[in-house]
């Protein structure tokens, strides 16, 4: 059957006006490729407290729902739920796989597009008294490689430094977490040497936009320690939201981040989730003495 439809096309293939509608053109339709769209790169949050009554994160499973609602709208597309491993949260690492399921049900339920990746901010103070296995449970993304380290209070010490030769001597690389919360006059060597153990640093994004933190920040940018980010989100319902945009600003306006936006935004972090190694595009410099 040919179809009296089909037109010639600048001399080179036949199509119908009537598309794949036209029941004799049906069977040539798959001769004619189909444009390619690009899938929208991946926004991972690498730090929420996302999980409900766990910690001090999300008081319930709404104020979660409304978390994943923030996070979508601000654009990001995935979340690792990082709830507190430390001594005076008691969670229980080997029930984390329910809470994930609860809140993922509950997302896909109120139509949220945001997905819920395992994780855990683990405690300087407690890294010796998990397992290898347990350590895997609450790496970034679960794929065994990438620990989120939460340094002890006050001032960073040799303890951080000897804590990330440990995990790494166990097979795991570390991402400090909190720079923001150790501004010191040495903080900028210590992240260094820290880098040059292996580790990376994930900055609270809001801190990159609220003076005077941001800053110290700033500072930690132009020396190149600055690798990822993560939300470090509560709640909806106060505190800082389920965002990492207010930080690009910065990022962009600072010469050693701005030519790698893509690769802290996106590749860093999927790299990180999917337990690969990571290696920054610029170095990190100590200050000049």
């Amino acid at each position: 059957m040919r179809c009296p439809q089909r037109r010639r096309i600048a001399n080179q293939r036949l199509t119908c006006v009537q598309g794949d509608t036209c029941c004799a053109c049906r069977p040539y339709a798959s001769t004619v490729p189909a444009p390619r769209v690009s899938p929208p790169l991946p926004v991972i949050d690498l730090h929420c407290h996302l999980l409900p009554g766990l910690d001090d994160g999300a008081a319930d499973l709404a104020d979660a729902v409304a978390m994943g609602r923030q996070a979508a709208a601000a654009g990001i597309t995935h979340i690792c739920a990082t709830p507190h491993i430390r001594h005076d949260h008691d969670v229980k690492i080997y029930e984390l796989p329910d809470h994930m399921a609860l809140v993922a049900d509950a997302l896909r339920a109120d139509g949220c597009p945001v997905q819920i990746l395992p994780g855990g901010e683990v405690a300087e103070t407690i890294v010796e008294h998990l397992t290898d296995d347990e350590l895997h449970a609450v790496s970034l993304g679960a794929a065994g490689h990438w620990i989120l380290l939460e340094p002890a209070p006050g001032p960073l010490t040799d303890s951080l430094d000897a804590t990330v030769r440990r995990l790494e001597r166990r097979g795991f690389r570390s991402l400090v977490a909190h720079p923001e919360r150790h501004l010191s006059h040495d903080l900028v060597d210590r992240l260094v040497t820290l880098v040059q153990d292996g580790a990376l640093v994930q900055v609270t994004a809001a801190t990159m936009a609220e003076h005077p933190a941001s800053v110290g920040m700033r500072l930690l940018a132009e020396a190149g320690v600055v690798h990822v980010l993560g939300s470090d989100a509560h709640s909806a319902r106060a505190g800082r939201p389920v965002d990492l945009s207010m930080a690009l600003d910065l990022l962009a306006d600072v010469a050693t981040t701005s030519g790698h936006l893509d690769w802290i935004v996106h590749d860093a972090p999927a790299a990180i989730v999917a337990g690969h190694d990571v290696d920054p595009p610029f170095g990190a410099r100590r200050h000049a003495t």
